[in-house]
């Protein structure tokens, strides 16, 4: 499988939420996250797509490494979070989270699948989203996870 190219928004372990504005051409802060809850990983979008709820697709980055807002990488995707997201206006809709790893990474080389991936770390980051989620009154769902290989053909480029 390819590597795909994607930008982070929210870098690993920060308690503030940033969102690319492609209209500014700038990252801005969109909120800040209640104490004791930050991002376990690095989390961004696949540049290119385009999800149901009309922004790229959510990519969160498992690494040894944390980076920045704003970095791009090459990382190759090795599963999602196949999810439903309800909103306070009670719409939902999917909201998938795509699982990649830097090609750089050498902690996690041997990673190629979800499977490769400790169960623990995949629990934490369904728990992290379904508590980031409740927190803005929102709900999100885990309805399965994916391969890499099915993972891949849901993102359509």
């Amino acid at each position: 499988m390819k590597a795909l190219t994607v930008i982070i928004e929210t870098p690993k372990g920060s308690t503030q939420k940033f969102d690319y504005e492609p209209d500014l051409k700038c990252f801005k802060l969109k909120k800040i996250l209640p104490a004791g809850l930050a991002f376990p990983f690095d989390f961004g979008f696949i540049t290119n797509t385009k999800g149901e709820d009309g922004d790229p697709l959510d990519v969160i980055v498992i690494s040894e490494i944390k980076t920045f807002t704003g970095c791009c990488m090459d990382c190759r995707i090795i599963g999602s979070i196949k999810a439903l997201q309800t909103e306070r206006d009670g719409q939902s809709m999917r909201n998938d989270r795509f699982l990649a790893i830097p090609e750089v990474s050498t902690l996690f080389v041997n990673v190629k699948d979800i499977d490769d991936l400790p169960h623990g770390i995949i629990d934490e980051l369904e728990r992290f989203f379904e508590n980031y989620n409740e927190q803005a009154g929102k709900k999100f769902e885990v309805l399965e996870r994916l391969s890499s290989e099915d993972a891949y053909k849901l993102i359509n480029l």
